[in-house]
């Protein structure tokens, strides 16, 4: 599996235009860079295996405070199958090999899920509840740098 880098512009991205998850993920995505800023390589990118497209992946911004949160999806079709975790395994190793120094983190639903497990599964603690802006209580999970 490898990461695609989501470029600046919609017009840059024409080849994802009409791929499954795409076409709503996309614009959305380029919003978000409108809005923080486009700092590779602390941006979006879509999760290929083989010829497939088969999830998004995401640092929410460049490193502040020496922070940086990753967010990560599969596609419908590609749900329950083990991609998530590899899409998140990706994450934090190009955070690492970025800058090993950046703790890496990751916010979830305030509930055991499937994300929660990916999360558990790829070395991440949770830390507790905070308060996020957009979805209100959730748990932040910090990763373990393994020795």
């Amino acid at each position: 599996m490898e990461l695609v880098s989501i470029k600046r512009t919609l017009k840059e991205n024409e080849e994802f235009a009409d791929e499954i998850g795409c076409k709503e993920n996309l614009p959305v995505t380029i919003q978000y860079f409108d809005a923080i800023g486009y700092y590779p390589p602390w941006i979006g990118y879509y999760a290929k295996e083989d010829d497939l497209l088969v999830g998004a992946a995401a640092f929410k911004g460049r490193p502040v405070n020496n922070k940086v949160e990753i967010a990560y999806g599969t596609f419908e079709p590609y749900q329950n199958k083990g991609y998530g975790a590899m899409i998140c395994k990706l994450l934090v190793e190009l955070s690492l090999k970025t800058d090993p120094s950046i703790e890496i983190t990751a916010r979830t639903l305030p509930e055991k899920n499937y994300s929660t497990r990916i999360l558990e599964r790829n070395g991440f603690e949770l830390l507790g509840v905070v308060f996020d802006i957009d979805d209100g209580d959730v748990w932040e999970w910090r990763y373990v740098k393994k020795d």
